[in-house]
């Protein structure tokens, strides 16, 4: 069988892949785009994206200023109440190297507002969650990874290579809904 051919463009891995660093956070037109969500949020319809996405308000690592991203969630844990994102450009995207740096944050989803502890899934755990995802959305997982620089076959394999070389973050509920004024 072999190992799963994941590809990228730059330099050898070790295990046979091709990899290259994540892309770089968009800027310009293309991250104004990409930002439009909170927008929706801001103004009360939030609900309007569902479940698949949810608003994160954390804070600045630097800064202590609060900051807000929308996220794709990859998993909603029934079992444990949390949330599993993809971090997409890697490991120096400012939401993951901030809630690194201050774990607790807030979330809105849905009709949904809580209270989340971040915790950082390891290679394996996040091996599954992107097989789950491929399965769940075998039309979306293949141009999701495309974009994160993974070009995937479809197949169960493949995805759970790329998901050791992503970063997941479990967004964990830690007390009942939060109320209160929009920010």
């Amino acid at each position: 069988m072999g190992v799963p051919v994941v590809q990228r463009t730059d330099r050898a891995h070790s295990e046979g892949m091709r990899i290259t660093e994540p892309a770089a956070p968009p800027t310009g037109l293309r991250r104004r785009f990409l930002r439009a969500p909170i927008h929706l949020y801001r103004i009360g319809l939030g609900r309007v994206l569902g479940r698949r996405f949810l608003l994160l308000h954390h804070v600045g690592r630097r800064s202590g200023l609060p900051r807000q991203t929308v996220l794709e969630v990859v998993n909603h844990e029934d079992t444990s109440g949390g949330f599993v994102v993809a971090v997409g450009f890697g490991k120096q995207t400012d939401w993951y190297r901030n809630l690194r740096a201050h774990p607790a944050a807030r979330i809105e989803s849905g009709r949904e507002r809580v209270a989340v502890a971040a915790e950082f899934l390891d290679p394996e755990e996040a091996a599954e969650f992107m097989a789950r995802y491929g399965r769940r959305h075998p039309k979306v997982a293949p141009r999701l990874c495309a974009a994160m620089g993974f070009d995937v076959d479809g197949s169960e394999a493949d995805y759970r290579a790329a998901g050791r070389h992503l970063r997941f973050v479990r967004l964990r509920r830690t007390y009942r809904p939060v109320s209160g004024p929009r920010r």
